[in-house]
C-alpha cells in the first residue's frame, strides 16, 4: 500500500515536470528552447504573398511611401507630380485598391499548382494598411476602405479547402508614419504606445481569428524586442494560443533579434549562406530582382527566370533551408501571368523531382567537390541520397564525386525515367552514363535528380 502511494506520488512528480517544461518564459532563452514543428522542415517550400494599398501605384517597390514622402527620392517624386494633383496624398490610394478580380479559390488553385506546402499572407505592411477589419486601424483597411472585403479571411477559407497548403500571414510590427510610433520613436522607446494601442492587439486577434500556422514578423522599426514585448507574445502564442502547437515563427522580433533569435531564421532577404547552417532557416526570395510588391512597368529581364528559380530551391534545400518565393498581386486582385508561369513552373519540376525536396534532409555534402553545380539531399529513412543537377552534360555522363558506390549493390535512377548504368571512378565516386534523350524525351527540362540507393 505505502509503495503505491509512493509510486501515485512520482507519477504526479513526473506529470509536473513534463508540464512545466512545456512552459515557455518570456526570455528568449526559453523562447529558443521550442522545438521546431516538424512540419515546416519538411514542408521545403512556400509562397510569400505582397498585397496591399502600395499595388496600386505599383511603382518602383512596396516601399512606396517611404520613398515617396520620407526620402523625396526623385523617381517616386516625379511619378507623383506626373500622374497625379498636387494636393493627392497616399491614402487615397486605398479606394483605388479595388480587388475586383480577386477570388480565392483562383489564388488557390494557382499556388497548389506551383507545389508549395504553405502561403504566407501580407496582412499589413509598413504602410498600416490592414487586410482584414482591424478595430484598431480604423478606415485603414480592407473592408471599411477599397475591397470592403476581408482578404485573409477569404485566403484563409481558401487555403483550408485544399489540405496541402498551409496558412502563414506576414505582419509588420511598425508603421512608417503612425504618429504613436513617432512619438514612441522620439522618446528613444521609453514609451510603449504603439505597441500596446496597435501591434500587440492586432497580433493577438490575426492569432486567435485565423489560426495560422506561420507567424513571419517583419519591420522593428529599430526598436529593441523589450519595446515590442515580444518574448511576452510569443510566451502566449507557444503556450496559450490556438495554433499553440503546430505554429512556426521567424526571427524578426526586433531590433538585434534576427538571426539570433526565434523558431527559424531569415538573417536578410535573398539569404543564401551556400553552406549547412546549425540552425533552421529560410530563403524568402522573390521572382521580381527589384521588388515584393507588383510592378507595371517592370521589364521581362526583371524578374527570375525558371532556371534560376529551380537552381535557388535546389540550393537552398540541400543546406538545410526553405525556399520562400515571393509574388505581387495587381491591385485589382490579379495574379499576372508571369506569376502564374513561374509557379506552375515550379510545380511542373517538382512533380517530378519532389522526391528529393520534400520531407528531405541536408546529406553530409551539400554539393559536389568535383562537378559545378551539383547539389545533394538526402532520405535516411529510404537510404537514398539524391544527387540534383543543374545541367546536362553534353559528355553524356556525369561525374558525382562524394558518393561512394558498390558493385553489385548501388543502384542509380534518374526520377522521371529509368535506372542507369554507372562506373566506379578513382579515388573515389561515381560515374553515371546518361541517357540519350531528345527535349521531348526528357523527364524535366531546367534541373534533374538522380535518385542512389546503396552508396556512403
Amino acid at each position: 500500500m505505502a509503495f503505491s502511494k509512493v509510486a501515485l506520488v512520482c507519477v504526479a512528480l513526473l506529470l509536473l515536470v513534463k508540464l512545466c517544461t512545456c512552459q515557455y518564459e518570456p526570455n528568449w532563452k526559453s523562447i529558443d528552447s521550442r522545438p521546431l514543428p516538424v512540419w515546416f522542415d519538411q514542408a521545403k517550400f512556400g509562397i510569400f504573398i505582397h498585397w496591399g494599398v502600395f499595388s496600386v501605384p505599383s511603382f518602383g517597390s512596396e516601399w512606396f511611401w517611404w520613398y515617396w514622402q520620407k526620402q523625396k527620392a526623385k523617381p517616386y517624386v516625379d511619378f507623383m507630380q506626373k500622374n497625379y494633383p498636387p494636393e493627392f496624398k497616399y491614402q487615397d490610394f486605398a479606394s483605388m485598391f479595388t480587388a475586383e478580380f480577386f477570388d480565392a479559390k483562383e489564388w488557390t488553385d494557382i499556388l497548389a499548382s506551383s507545389g508549395a506546402k504553405y502561403i504566407v499572407l501580407t496582412t499589413k505592411h509598413h504602410e498600416g494598411f490592414t487586410m482584414w477589419g482591424s478595430k484598431n486601424s480604423w478606415n485603414w483597411n480592407s473592408v471599411d476602405v477599397g475591397p470592403k472585403r476581408d482578404i485573409v479571411a477569404e485566403v484563409a477559407g481558401a487555403l483550408r479547402a485544399n489540405s496541402d497548403l498551409r496558412l502563414g500571414l506576414y505582419h509588420s510590427l511598425f508603421e512608417w508614419f503612425n504618429p504613436l510610433f513617432e512619438q514612441d520613436a522620439a522618446n528613444v522607446f521609453s514609451t510603449n504606445y504603439f505597441p500596446t494601442t496597435k501591434t500587440l492587439p492586432e497580433l493577438y486577434e490575426i492569432i486567435n481569428k485565423y489560426k495560422p500556422e506561420l507567424l513571419w514578423s517583419d519591420g522593428d522599426g529599430d526598436a529593441p524586442d523589450k519595446y515590442w514585448n515580444s518574448t511576452g507574445f510569443l510566451a502566449w502564442l507557444y503556450n496559450d494560443s490556438p495554433v499553440r502547437e503546430t505554429v512556426v515563427t521567424n526571427d524578426r522580433w526586433g531590433y538585434g533579434s534576427i538571426c539570433n533569435h526565434g523558431g527559424y531564421y531569415t538573417c536578410s532577404d535573398r539569404f543564401q549562406p551556400g553552406h549547412l547552417m546549425k540552425h533552421k532557416w529560410e530563403n524568402c526570395f522573390s521572382i521580381d530582382k527589384y521588388s515584393w510588391g507588383y510592378r507595371r512597368n517592370a521589364p521581362l529581364k526583371d524578374y527570375f527566370n525558371i532556371e534560376q528559380l529551380v537552381a535557388t530551391l535546389v540550393e537552398t534545400v540541400s543546406c538545410g533551408g526553405n525556399l520562400l518565393l515571393n509574388i505581387g498581386p495587381t491591385h485589382d486582385g490579379r495574379i499576372s501571368p508571369i506569376f502564374e508561369e513561374r509557379l506552375r513552373q515550379m510545380g511542373q519540376w517538382l512533380g517530378v523531382n519532389g522526391e528529393a525536396i520534400y520531407n528531405s534532409t541536408a546529406w553530409r555534402a551539400q554539393n559536389d567537390s568535383a562537378t559545378p553545380g551539383v547539389w545533394y539531399t538526402a532520405k535516411p529513412q529510404d537510404k537514398a541520397v539524391y544527387a540534383m543537377f543543374l545541367d546536362w552534360p553534353q559528355s553524356g555522363y556525369i561525374v558525382l564525386n562524394e558518393p561512394v558506390g558498390s558493385k553489385g549493390v548501388t543502384q542509380v535512377v534518374l526520377l522521371g525515367h529509368k535506372p542507369l548504368d554507372w562506373e566506379l571512378v578513382e579515388p573515389r565516386g561515381l560515374k553515371v552514363i546518361l541517357p540519350d534523350l531528345s527535349y521531348s524525351q526528357m523527364p524535366c527540362q531546367w534541373a534533374w535528380t538522380l535518385r542512389l540507393i546503396g552508396t556512403t
